[in-house]
């Protein structure tokens, strides 16, 4: 383990997450009455993450799914969230209701822990060492966290006008995201 190892895979694991980016996705959904807990959404993809960086090729190679097949699915998810933002539809119908949890699905997994992040988790563990890529994730849910907990005040900050706009141009990067993925795990 090197500060320069940490560094690369926190920087990696950062730009798929994409924390900021997910803001108006969260904002939205706070605006819809889910209720979202920093604790619990970090806990879980940390939970997720950290297995998935132990067992991850393993657990695939149980239900003899490959990780080509895995982003894929990931990559139909984020479709799917990105065309809510875009067209102001609700695809996810139990997250829309008021009060109702939005931590597991959609935030833990897979805005944090997706298709995605998990695939960039296996393919890191080729390059870096376990403990690089666990401070890496730990890092990375730090900043995660902090975005979640700051939620409430970013909803006082952001007007409805400016969140709907944002909410256009990430459901339009999100569905370019997703078919990227799609795009790239076919071709693999």
């Amino acid at each position: 383990m090197t500060l320069s190892a940490v560094a690369s895979v926190f920087l990696v694991l950062f730009s798929v997450i994409d924390i900021p980016g997910s803001v108006p996705v969260l904002l939205s959904l706070r605006k819809q009455g889910v209720e979202i807990s920093a604790w619990k959404a970090t806990g879980v993809a940390a939970l997720i993450m950290s297995l998935f960086l132990l067992f991850g090729t393993q657990v695939l190679g149980l239900f003899g799914i490959d990780p080509s097949s895995f982003a894929i699915a990931g990559g139909f998810i984020i479709l799917l969230i990105g065309l809510e933002l875009l067209l102001g539809i609700t695809i996810f119908r139990d997250l829309a209701t008021p009060g109702s949890s939005g931590n597991i699905v959609p935030i833990a997994f897979p805005l944090v822990a997706g298709a995605g992040t998990l695939t960039t988790i296996l393919t890191l563990k080729a390059e870096f060492d376990t403990t690089s890529i666990g401070i890496g994730i730990i890092l990375n849910l730090l900043l995660v966290f902090i975005v979640l907990k700051s939620l409430d005040w970013l909803n006082r900050k952001v007007s409805d006008q400016a969140l709907g706009s944002l909410r256009k141009i990430f459901g339009i990067i999100l569905l370019a995201i997703g078919v990227q993925i799609i795009k790239s795990n076919l071709l693999a």
